[in-house]
């Protein structure tokens, strides 16, 4: 069985809420099959946007970077990528050590 968008983003809100890294919900998408970008800002000028994205070679489901750089080129990318899909969901997370969990067992 796959897990909704919305319980995703709920379950990895409550895993960065453990941990003491501030996020929160930009837009919010499709509750069943809403895709999610992922944008961490290091609240330095800089950001990185992450997506989900079908690895061809293994078959998997892994997080990518889609845009990084000065967060507002990440921004612009973000608003772009929103502009085509209305069901996608839009997370931020914040954290100066760029930490954003995406690589730990269970949010893939």
């Amino acid at each position: 069985m796959k897990l909704t968008a919305e319980i995703w983003v709920s379950a990895y809100l409550t895993r960065l809420r453990l941990i003491e890294i501030p996020a929160f919900v930009v837009q919010r998408g499709d509750g069943t099959a809403g895709a999610v970008l992922i944008k961490l800002n290091t609240l330095n000028g800089q950001a990185c946007c992450y997506q989900r994205s079908f690895d061809l070679m293994t078959g998997e489901r892994k997080w990518m970077v889609l845009v990084d750089g000065e967060e507002a080129t990440v921004d612009a990318s973000i608003t772009k990528q929103c502009s085509f899909d209305p069901d996608l969901w839009v997370i931020e997370v914040e954290d100066r050590q760029g930490r954003h969990l995406l690589d730990e067992p269970g949010l893939d």
